[in-house]
């Protein structure tokens, strides 16, 4: 089996020490995702979730280095504390990474304008439109990747420059649409003309050659590298989802318009209750808030919102993020080598 795999140009693998390179030409495999990479400047086309107060500078350049692009997650921070984000990743990769920022934010527009200071080489955008922004940061080279959870708002955003659109599935873990990963990555992809990165239940390398089957360039994953040696959260979450089976996730913030997946625990079936209620939206806004820092900063995974997708259940090591993407990506090659017993003994597709 495999021990290396590298989707760039040329793919090569070692097999019991043996370093074995193959030509584009004899490896039909060679464009899988091929464009994100290049679009991205990294090794594999994987981009790691940017995912509020887990998302930070050790996590992202783990990534990065590992040959993914890691993110930093702005959250509801300001432009100073994600400018020191960036200068404290720089200093541990030299490789491309990227900072989430949600539109929400109110110190978007100063984040925005820092970003395109700092040139960083990528930025993707969710809970909105960053229209606004386009021309700034591409301006400054960045590439601007925004999640979208329909057809009507990628083919928007697609006009509008996008590099990339991400397209996440209701399987995601955090804030989530309605449509599943299966559902919505073909429909966006035979929508834009601009690579589709599917996010949205994606854990090993079957999820990814799924992906790829379905028309995407590129996967974006984040419960998986929840549990990265590197990713600074609570032990006690990271424990929840190790610990998770296949039905343990949850869905709140339905009732506001607003879900939001998380594992079940004693928070989530108190704000269930309270949704049936009938609860005001102002109030629930109350009674979540703080909640997702308890659960990654304090350790409470009793009364706090420990955010995940329902892949969890597929998570069962804690490991680096340069071995989580290194398994992912062969165990997606070697799919792909058998792609001929898909439909049976002699079946080629």
């Amino acid at each position: 089996m495999a021990d290396d795999l590298t989707i760039q140009g040329s793919l090569s693998y070692n097999c019991l020490g043996i370093k074995r390179k193959i030509n584009d030409r004899k490896r039909e495999c060679k464009h899988i995702m091929k464009d994100v990479s290049e679009l991205f400047g990294v090794r594999y086309p994987i981009i790691q979730g940017g995912m509020a107060w887990i998302a930070n500078y050790h996590l992202a350049s783990a990534v990065s280095n590992g040959g993914g692009l890691g993110l930093i997650a702005a959250g509801s921070a300001d432009a100073a504390f994600v400018k020191g984000q960036i200068e404290k990743t720089r200093e541990l990769t030299d490789k491309p990474f990227g900072v989430n920022v949600m539109l929400m934010n109110p110190h978007v527009d100063e984040i925005m304008r820092m970003l395109a200071e700092e040139k960083v080489a990528v930025v993707t955008t969710g809970a909105g439109n960053p229209g606004k922004y386009m021309s700034m940061l591409k301006d400054a080279g960045i590439r601007v990747c925004p999640v979208v959870a329909s057809v009507a708002l990628a083919i928007r955003l697609a006009r509008g420059g996008a590099d990339a659109i991400i397209a996440e599935g209701t399987e995601a873990g955090g804030h989530i649409g309605e449509l599943t990963t299966m559902a919505l990555i073909p429909q966006i992809a035979d929508a834009v003309g601009i690579p589709v990165v599917a996010a949205g239940g994606i854990a090993d390398g079957r999820g990814i050659a799924a992906a790829y089957m379905l028309g995407a360039k590129g996967v974006q994953v984040g419960t998986a590298f929840l549990v990265a040696e590197e990713c600074q959260i609570a032990q006690a979450y990271k424990d929840m989802i190790l610990k998770a089976r296949d039905t343990d996730t949850v869905a709140t913030g339905r009732s506001t318009g607003h879900p939001v997946r998380v594992l079940k625990n004693r928070m989530s079936k108190d704000v269930l209750s309270l949704e049936k209620q009938g609860i005001d939206p102002e109030e629930f806004e109350n009674r979540m808030a703080g909640t997702l820092r308890a659960a990654v900063v304090d350790g409470d995974v009793v009364n706090g919102s420990v955010m995940s997708g329902q892949i969890a259940g597929m998570v069962k090591r804690e490991e680096t993020a340069a071995k989580i993407i290194e398994k992912m990506f062969r165990e997606a090659n070697d799919i792909y080598e058998n792609r001929h017993t898909l439909f049976g003994a002699g079946r080629a597709i």
